[in-house]
């Protein structure tokens, strides 16, 4: 049975915030990447083209998200969804970390600003 035991999860650090790897290929999932990602206090993170659709749930603290130029305010227990082919960030304003739960299909990608693809290892 595919169980990732929190010890064991791997852990990435980029554009100031850590990306904790739950659920993807390399731990037996065939459709489904599950990974908690906590910003750091006062950092905006990096702008990027999704090219699969991603959904965030909001754990601790709070997060300005913006999808395609509209941005929302993310407290505990608030969800957001970006659609294939959007524009997101995340900004975290606050004194404190962020933490959400987020969630995409195996396969995901996005584009960085240079106009490079990136496959999050924490993904695949």
């Amino acid at each position: 049975m595919p169980v990732t035991r929190s010890e064991d999860a791997q852990v990435h650090e980029i554009h100031n915030a850590r990306f904790t790897s739950l659920i993807r290929p390399g731990t037996g999932s065939a459709e489904l990447c599950v990974w908690q990602t906590e910003v750091a206090p006062d950092s905006v993170g990096v702008p990027h083209r999704i090219l699969g659709e991603e959904a965030f749930y909001l754990l601790a603290g709070e997060v300005e998200i913006t999808i395609d130029g509209e941005s929302a305010p993310l407290r505990p227990g608030d969800a957001a969804v970006a659609p294939a082919g959007s524009m997101i960030g995340l900004t975290n304003a606050a004194a404190e970390p962020a933490v959400l739960l987020v969630t995409v299909r195996v396969g995901f990608s996005a584009e960085l600003p240079d106009g490079s693809t990136f496959v999050p290892p924490w993904a695949s």
